[in-house]
């Protein structure tokens, strides 16, 4: 009896404080930053025991490694739920509610986006405390319009479908990395570094730069209810897919170049 009296106590603590609407943002950028720590440890755990070539890598190298482990796990989960929200449950559909969509959110969406902004919160610390060994400058521009993009609409509720279809863009992450890992493991020559640059090739086409224009064409069909989000909100579905739009363009000719370089040399 008293097992389950503490097992309802603790049921009733979660859901009335832990998971209450009014703490949910709070709550859940705490987890995502407990979450990357714990990915980092393991990661740290698991490498030292199953890869033979990490022991042989220099601190900054295992701090990387774990790092791009992090970020693809990450990748993993908001990529797998951004398509949940944005494609397959009804809380965006045109059809299902009334009222404009820029306008629904949920407890599940808004506990993802802190997840998701706990990581970013995470990996900006990092990158700016190794700066610039983890990325330079164009990282942390990347990750502060993250942040700005995330927080505004998770704390608010507004706007939060566009936050989604553009973190749907992360599902390009695992790639990157696997890439690094692989130049690491010193298989920059192998069949699986190449077939990798073409699979990074193809992801980055359709979730940054074909996703991207159905954003905007999903923008300029909303429009009207586009102006009815608060002013940063505004501000910030104009500016952040635009300014991100810009640097995936970019990053995508360095992903073309590297993957010309990289069948040249196999010819």
């Amino acid at each position: 009896m008293e097992i389950k009296s503490y097992q309802n106590q603790a049921e009733l603590l979660v859901k009335e404080y832990l998971l209450a609407d009014s703490v949910i943002p709070y709550t859940s950028v705490i987890c995502g930053i407990c979450a990357c720590k714990m990915v980092y440890d393991l990661t740290q755990l698991f490498s030292n025991v199953y890869f033979k070539s990490y022991p042989g890598l220099s601190k900054l190298q295992r701090t990387e490694w774990s790092n791009r482990s992090i970020s693809t796990f990450h990748a993993i989960f908001i990529t797998i739920m951004s398509l949940y929200f944005v494609f397959w449950s009804n809380l965006y559909s045109d059809h299902e509610y009334a009222g404009p969509i820029t306008f629904r959110s949920s407890a599940l969406s808004t506990f993802t986006l802190g997840i998701s902004l706990g990581y970013f919160l995470s990996d900006l610390a990092m990158i700016i405390w190794f700066y610039p060994f983890l990325g330079g400058m164009e990282y942390v521009l990347h990750h502060l319009l993250s942040v700005a993009g995330i927080a505004n609409p998770m704390l608010t509720g507004e706007g939060q479908v566009y936050t989604f279809m553009v973190l749907i863009s992360e599902s390009t992450t695992p790639g990157i990395n696997l890439r690094w890992y692989l130049d690491t493991a010193g298989m920059k020559r192998s069949r699986a570094y190449l077939i990798n640059g073409v699979v990074m090739f193809v992801a980055w086409l359709v979730a940054r730069i074909l996703l991207f224009m159905y954003l905007f064409y999903h923008i300029y069909l909303h429009y009207d209810q586009v102006k009815q989000v608060n002013s940063l909100g505004q501000l910030l579905i104009s500016i952040v897919p635009l300014v991100l739009s810009v640097m995936n363009l970019m990053w995508f000719g360095k992903i073309i170049k590297g993957l010309m370089k990289t069948l040249a040399k196999r010819h």
